[in-house]
Order: structure tokens, then C-alpha cells, then sequence
């Protein structure tokens, strides 16, 4: 193993790790705070507007192990898909979150998870702010770094200059270092190794379990995805599929 790969792999786990140790209060809370939703029949919207951000709501989505009643919000505004660039104008633009939560019909009573690890950008503190106006609970999946540091000023900046974590009902931290990439390599003088998408995805897996857990302990059986690559995946899948398929916009 190279220098780098191991420096890198450390940064990984050590994050990892912080996650794990330091943030399962928070995690605990937004837990019971999603059992409750999927108690009512209610859905798990979730949300990571901008860029890669957007990695964290398709990651729980159909996913073997995952929560079944998570409602991912991928606008095409800001998926790298339909334009790395044209994502990160779309990110920039304040107001534009509203009409994405409109489009999704995100309503009073729901719960909206909003993943975005560095958490200053106009579409990710409108949601927070949307949240707010509408009497949604949110659970937001960020860190602190970039809220810290970059200006209050800065074109990646809300026009507020406020920060997700300052806004939602409850803050996971993700600890994602600033600058997001880790790795010096010689000559370059960008660092590489980006972490972020292995925050937002650690975090929001351990929120799953953590969700189970909660309903078990309440006498609810956990609506969980089982591979469709296995034998018996459509089979045991087929409950869930029935039971959400004209909710979910994206599981369709």
C-alpha cells in the first residue's frame, strides 16, 4: 500500500469513527423522530441538494438493507447528470427550493432529511428555511468545517450567510474536513481523495439502523428492502412495492 492510499484510508476511518462516537445523541433523536413517521405512515423524504449531495438520497432509496418508506427528492436541477456546471448555478439559486418541496408536496407534519455536507448553499438553507415556514421537522446531515470558514460573503454562500447546521430541528455531524479533498499528492497542488460522499453515506446508514432498531423496540416490524439479486428478494420485496409504489415518486 502506497503513502498515500494508506493516508487516505486512515482519513476515511478516522472520520468514520468520529461519526460513530461522538453523534449518537443526535442520531438517536432523529431516529425516534423517523420511527414515529413510519408509525403514522408517513414518509422518510429525503433530500441532498446540490452535487454529489444528492449521492446520500439515492444511497437509501430501493436500497438492500434500507428503510422501505424513504422518499427520495432528486430534482434534476442539481443532479451532475443533467450538468456538473449547470448543477452548481442551480445550487447557487435562492428561492429554487420551494419549488422543488412544492413538487414533492412537502406538507406540514412530514419530516425532511437534508443532506449536504458542507451545508451553505442557497438550495440547502432554503430547504432548512422552507422547513421552518411549513412546520416540517428536519434532520439535517452536515458538518461545521465549511460554515466556519468560507465568508459569509462567498458566491457558494446563501445570501442569509446562515448555516444548516444553526437551522434544523436536529444536526447530525459528519465531520467532513474543509477543503473535502485529503490527499497531498507530489506536484499537485489540489489536494485529492474526496470524503464527503463517505460522510453523508455512513451517517445516513447509521440513521437507517438506528430507525429499526426503534421501531422493533416499539413492537413495529422494520419495513426493510431485501436484495433483488437474491433468490428470494422480489418475494419478500413484493409487500413493500405494493404498499409504496404510487408514493414514492422514484421507485416507480
Amino acid at each position: 500500500m502506497s503513502k498515500t492510499s494508506k493516508f487516505y484510508l486512515e482519513t476515511i476511518v478516522s472520520i468514520l469513527k468520529q461519526i460513530e462516537e461522538k453523534e449518537q445523541e443526535s442520531i438517536d433523536r432523529a431516529a425516534t423522530i423517523l420511527a414515529q413517521a413510519v408509525i403514522e405512515d408517513k414518509l422518510i423524504n429525503v433530500i441532498g441538494p446540490g452535487g454529489h449531495s444528492n449521492l446520500a438520497a439515492e444511497e437509501v432509496l430501493w436500497r438492500a438493507g434500507g428503510l422501505a418508506p424513504v422518499n427520495p427528492i432528486l430534482d434534476p436541477g442539481t443532479i451532475l447528470m443533467f450538468g456538473a456546471k449547470r448543477s452548481n448555478y442551480i445550487e447557487r439559486t435562492p428561492g429554487y427550493a420551494k419549488a422543488v418541496l412544492d413538487s414533492y408536496e412537502i406538507k406540514k407534519g412530514d419530516v425532511l432529511v437534508i443532506v449536504n455536507a458542507y451545508g451553505i448553499n442557497a438550495m440547502t438553507i432554503d430547504c432548512a428555511l422552507e422547513c421552518k415556514a411549513r412546520g416540517v421537522t428536519s434532520i439535517g446531515i452536515t458538518s461545521t468545517s465549511f460554515g466556519q470558514h468560507v465568508p459569509k460573503d462567498a458566491p457558494s454562500r446563501h445570501p442569509s450567510g446562515k448555516n444548516l447546521y444553526e437551522l434544523v430541528d436536529v444536526f447530525i455531524n459528519n465531520y467532513l474536513p474543509l477543503g473535502d479533498a485529503v490527499v497531498e499528492v507530489e506536484g499537485i497542488q489540489q489536494k485529492m481523495g474526496p470524503t464527503s460522499t463517505y460522510c453523508n453515506a455512513f451517517a445516513i446508514n447509521l440513521l437507517m439502523i438506528r430507525t429499526a432498531e426503534k421501531l422493533y423496540a416499539m413492537g413495529v416490524k422494520p419495513p426493510v428492502w431485501t436484495s433483488a439479486n437474491l433468490p428470494e428478494g422480489d418475494q419478500l420485496n413484493k409487500q413493500y412495492e405494493e404498499k409504496y409504489f404510487s408514493r414514492i415518486k422514484h421507485l416507480r
